[in-house]
């Protein structure tokens, strides 16, 4: 589960990691109000961000610097006003609904920090590079000597000498090393205690000499968090930040009958028993020249009216040009996917190809009630094994285009 800028941040706040002040706002005046309070705080500027689960805000005009009421009526206007379109975003965009309105901060110097799962090495990692605000893969890509990692122990977690350690690679210098130390093992600390599979401060900042900090503070300026979903049980709070509003509405659906879905950029749709089957129809589409529309996994004990939701979702999908049905009947019995199709075509209609596979438990049940309903779904082809299904699918949605 994904969360918003401002409510990482507020994690961070919690956890006693330095923000700068700011607060979500939901319109135009609000936002105006809010970046009048920091103004007359004592902030020379105010900086208003969408908050969206996409990046590339930036670039897409949905980050703006404001020093006064009116430019940040008029920012708020524009970000509340129009979709924010982004390369992570497709050409659709998002609907922008909320604000971070927080405290414009001068920058000396930038860095990344990071916490995720290290799969390779079966451990929690944190990452730093002194190369922050851009894009980490493409530091990875061009500079990877920049990137240090320090592996979490999985009882301890991130130990104070790894966090000094990390701090001096990064190149931290005098009081600067205690405050970046501090800021790394209250990260750790969150990121073990919530679950969390990434926590990620981009950009983490140190900010210029002051009387204060002679070395200059070290502080977070945007951070993302995402959490475990099957931990969520243990954390309400965390749970009740979830915004489905952000979420692909057929995966939501899909959910709540059980199913594993998740959308893709094919025209293909895929209905399927079983992760590995999945994936594995989903690359033999490839193989014969097809794109798959989904991920699509109804479990070994989905119901028929679940089977029939995973077909509503599925043809819901305005580029999805044709359907392929790969099914492995162990658990999950042929002749409940069979009375499936049958009872989907009568309540949702089959207008594009549908070719289905069928193996195993009561498959030659499964095949008489097709063969019985053709006429009602004279879309439908059937196949002897999964390279034919993949072949025909892939046949017809070309013919289709």
């Amino acid at each position: 589960m994904k969360i918003h800028e401002y409510q990482a941040r507020d994690l961070l706040a919690e956890a006693g990691v330095p923000v700068p002040a700011g607060r979500m706002v939901q319109t135009i005046d609000e936002a105006e109000l809010a970046a009048k309070e920091l103004l007359h705080a004592g902030h020379d500027q105010v900086v208003i961000k969408a908050q969206v689960h996409a990046g590339g805000r930036g670039k897409a005009g949905f980050v703006k610097l404001v020093g006064s009421a009116d430019e940040a009526h008029e920012a708020a206007k524009f970000m509340l006003s129009n979709r924010m379109v982004s390369p992570q975003t497709g050409a659709e965009g998002l609907e922008v609904k909320r604000l971070l309105v927080a405290a414009a901060v001068d920058i000396a110097k930038e860095y990344y920090l990071a916490i995720t799962i290290d799969r390779t090495n079966n451990t929690s990692t944190m990452i730093g590079s002194a190369e922050g605000g851009v894009e980490i893969e493409a530091v990875a890509e061009k500079n990877p000597e920049a990137i240090h990692k320090m592996p979490m122990h999985p009882l301890l977690g991130l130990e104070p000498f790894q966090a000094r350690q990390l701090a001096f690679k990064l190149g931290f210098k005098g009081k600067q090393v205690g405050q970046a130390v501090n800021i790394m093992l209250r990260l750790a600390k969150l990121f073990l205690d919530t679950d969390a599979s990434l926590a990620e401060i981009n950009p983490l900042i140190v900010t210029p000499p002051t009387d204060e900090y002679p070395n200059g503070q070290v502080l977070a300026i945007d951070a993302k968090f995402t959490f475990d979903d099957n931990a969520l049980f243990r954390h309400k709070n965390i749970a009740e930040m979830f915004d489905p509003s952000e979420e692909n509405q057929s995966e939501l659906r899909a959910n709540q009958f059980g199913l594993s879905y998740v959308a893709l950029d094919g025209n293909i749709g895929c209905l399927v028993n079983g992760a590995g089957l999945a994936m594995s129809t989903m690359d033999i589409i490839k193989l014969h020249g097809g794109e798959p529309a989904n991920f699509l996994d109804v479990g070994g004990s989905a119901t028929e009216e679940a089977v029939t939701e995973a077909f509503r979702i599925i043809l819901s999908d305005d580029r999805v040009q044709g359907v392929m049905v790969n099914i492995f009947g162990g658990i999950m019995q042929c002749d409940k996917i069979a009375r499936a199709i049958v009872s989907s075509a009568k309540e949702v209609g089959f207008k594009v190809p549908l070719v289905v596979r069928l193996e195993g438990t009561n498959v030659e049940e499964a095949r008489r009630i097709l063969e019985d309903a053709r006429r009602e779904i004279p879309s439908m082809t059937t196949a002897t094994d999964l390279a034919d299904a993949a072949k025909k699918v892939c046949a017809a949605v070309t013919v289709t285009a």
